[in-house]
């Protein structure tokens, strides 16, 4: 099978196919997206380190399937984030555990599908699991409010309307126009720079703190400025890990939550509710078909190949990426 590998230059190579384990479903993919967490581990690999499959966003159909697997079948369409401690998905066919995979929404294109796993997952458990809203608030805005930094990447544009429907008050960041009309777009109940002092800014809003704080941009760079802008016993989540020690002093005045989130913790533990990101994926496909999320997807590739994926690297490397990149198809 064909498959792109780390070395650390990208390079097209065939590969034998896997054999699926008891719980796996061998799935031939269709689409690929990409995320930091791709340019991050092809950035540990050093010269003359053994090579690595990176990928970990894929949409694609059910070849096989292991004798334990109960929730899919041969042919099913589907999508998956799956396990960063396994082979990705920058190949022809990839292993993944059924329980980290949801089936792929019926209208969307295998490239907007291919979209949605990680952002999704991250999205989802950063604001259900981490700050405690409720998926089934209701959108009357009458919720807490909270602060998105980093709106128009892949995670916020998922986070944002996800936070919209649970009836948030959403304040998205976002510096360039082009970004700030996604943000909007989206449901975005307000839009701030991230360029400029934030607390002037919400300020004018009419906020001088916020109960929660989402921050899926840079944690040291909003450290102190999170600590004054969260209200009195509210909560922040971050998913970028720290540089430098982060003072947890500032935080205990307010009793402030703080929370991390990193979407592999279920997957790399083998937790026993490791199943959970099935179910919210499959939750996710409920969404998208009823049309109570948008796709994020921002750009499409084609075909699968090493020259893409290093557009695609490029892309997420300048910082300004609007939704998601994804490739399609193997040419």
């Amino acid at each position: 099978m064909r498959a792109i590998l780390a070395t650390p230059a990208l390079v097209d190579t065939e590969l034998p196919e896997p054999v699926p384990g008891p719980l796996d479903l061998l799935v031939r993919i269709e689409a690929v997206a990409v995320n930091p967490i791709d340019t991050k581990l092809r950035a540990a690999v050093g010269e003359g380190d053994p090579p690595r499959q990176l990928g970990w966003d894929a949409a694609g159909v059910v070849a096989a399937v292991g004798e334990r697997v109960g929730r899919f079948r041969v042919g099913d369409g589907v999508m998956f984030a799956g396990d960063a401690g396994r082979a990705g998905c920058y190949a022809e066919a990839v292993l993944v555990d059924e329980r980290l995979v949801g089936r792929k929404p019926a209208q969307l294109s295998w490239a907007e599908s291919a979209s949605v796993p990680l952002t999704g997952l991250t999205a989802w458990e950063a604001l259900f699991e981490r700050l405690d809203l409720d998926p089934a608030g209701g959108g009357g805005g009458k919720g807490p409010s909270l602060l998105i930094l980093g709106g128009a990447g892949g995670v916020g544009s998922i986070a944002i309307q996800l936070a919209r429907r649970a009836g948030a008050v959403v304040v998205a960041s976002a510096s360039r126009p082009e970004s700030a009309a996604w943000v909007r777009e989206l449901g975005a109940h307000h839009v701030v720079d991230h360029h400029r002092p934030l607390a002037p800014q919400l300020a004018a809003l009419g906020f001088e703190v916020v109960d929660r704080i989402a921050n899926f941009s840079d944690t040291d760079a909003y450290w102190e400025v999170m600590a004054e802008l969260i209200a009195p016993l509210g909560s922040i989540v971050a998913i970028v890990g720290n540089r430098r020690p982060l003072d947890l002093n500032r935080l205990k005045a307010k009793s402030v939550t703080f929370a991390w989130e990193f979407m592999f913790s279920r997957s790399q533990f083998q937790t026993a509710d490791m199943g959970r990101q099935g179910q919210i994926l499959d939750r996710l496909a409920e969404l998208l078909e009823a049309g109570e999320l948008r796709p994020t997807l921002g750009r499409t590739l084609s075909p699968i190949n090493a020259a893409n994926l290093e557009i695609a690297h490029a892309q997420l490397a300048t910082g300004s990426t609007i939704g998601k990149v994804a490739l399609v198809g193997w040419g």
